[in-house]
């Protein structure tokens, strides 16, 4: 006799909105102001698609693509981009896995969003100066839903 299988009834998800996307993207471009640097900045959703984009006024034009893979990378892993990169170093257990994906970026600047319960409902990614400056302009923006 064959087994039965049983099925939730329904999936819940969440994500984030257009309005939480655009309030990250102006917390984090008023730290990059403060620090004084030119940053693009990326809000993917819970999908890893791009949500909010903003670049700069004389930001990097090379720093978009690497903005969107951080994000990006955060969230498909739901994890700083810089924890990934310590995990993917020579001999590491994530050795070579920013070829995987169709290219992930491992240093910082990436950092998962999360709803105050603890829910992953996208990622941003920050690029355009240091990655320590990338990392403080990202996480300042990821605190603006909190």
């Amino acid at each position: 006799m064959a087994e039965t299988l049983t099925l939730p009834d329904t999936l819940t998800t969440h994500d984030i909105s257009a309005v939480q996307a655009r309030a990250i993207v102006d917390a984090a471009k008023a730290k990059a102001a403060q620090i004084n640097t030119k940053m693009n900045i990326a809000v993917v959703d819970a999908g890893g698609n791009l949500k909010a984009f903003l670049r700069m006024d004389g930001a990097w034009l090379g720093s978009i693509d690497i903005a969107i893979k951080k994000a990006r990378t955060a969230r498909l892993f739901d994890m700083p981009t810089g924890e990934i990169g310590k995990l993917s170093q020579p001999g590491g257990p994530l050795y070579n896995i920013e070829h995987s994906n169709g290219g992930l970026i491992s240093f910082p600047g990436g950092v998962p969003l999360k709803t105050t319960e603890g829910t992953v409902i996208g990622a941003i990614g920050v690029s355009g100066s240091t990655v320590e400056d990338d990392h403080t302009v990202a996480t300042t923006g990821a605190q603006a839903i909190l």
